[in-house]
């Protein structure tokens, strides 16, 4: 199972939300790539890295930034946040990302998707991101009515290379993941999943990494890791990734 350290980028600052507020941000790292630096120095072997403020607007705001973080470590690289076109997925792929995560475009033109899916083998996430089991978009402000699974299952044998699943109502709360939702979801669909909102605790890791067979294959660390409340090095141990 994989460890994603999240680099959430505000204002060009590392930072974490509450519960997706993007009025509710506290900075943790003024310096982004630092940080990336650090989380490969522990021995993390991918970053799960988001535009928030691209995820709100639609463009690439934090651009220097995260070629920034591109530049500082070697280990590969997952971005979301604002990629809304395949000129956008064409430019983050070249530039070194290693694998795009489309999100609002996922429900607004799942068409794109299944075509870069096609053209990337492997470089091409869907983020679904719920409010009760309901998609939510644009950086989380808009509800849509379509539920979290249906759209899943829209992607199935697109080629998409995971889902990465945040329930919104436990992102960056410490609150503990919704383990039972995931792991239906997981279920419901052939894709890997990966779990994302609510990590606290090394109990939680485990809890996760024993629902795998279900199809979760990864877990993402936020507030957690920056608040250290998980060890970084006992979780990887943990997982079997050290």
């Amino acid at each position: 199972m994989q460890l994603y350290p999240a680099i959430d980028l505000k204002d060009a600052k590392c930072v974490r939300l509450l519960k997706g507020d993007m009025n509710k941000a506290t900075v943790y790292n003024p310096d982004p790539a630092a940080q990336a630096e650090v989380f490969a120095s522990l021995g993390f072997q991918y970053l799960h890295v988001v535009d928030l403020n691209g995820a709100v607007s639609g463009s690439l705001v934090n651009r220097d930034t995260v070629i920034s973080i591109i530049k500082q470590v070697k280990i590969p690289v997952q971005l979301g946040g604002g990629i809304r076109n395949m000129e956008m997925i064409d430019s983050w792929l070249d530039a070194g990302i290693s694998r795009v995560i489309l999100g609002t475009i996922a429900l607004k033109y799942p068409a794109l998707v299944k075509e870069a899916a096609k053209a990337y083998p492997g470089r091409v996430a869907v983020g679904i991101d719920a409010r009760d089991g309901m998609v939510a978009t644009e950086g989380w402000v808009d509800t849509s009515t379509t539920k979290a699974v249906d759209l899943a299952r829209m992607f199935e044998d697109a080629g998409v290379s995971a889902i990465i699943y945040t329930d919104i109502a436990r992102d960056g709360t410490l609150a503990g993941p919704n383990i039972e939702e995931t792991a239906a979801l997981a279920k419901a669909i052939s894709i890997p999943v990966i779990l994302s909102g609510g990590m606290s605790s090394l109990r939680d890791i485990a809890q996760v990494h024993a629902q795998k067979e279900s199809g979760i294959e990864g877990i993402i660390l936020g507030r957690a890791l920056y608040e250290k409340t998980i060890d970084p090095k006992a979780a990887l141990q943990l997982v079997g990734a050290a």
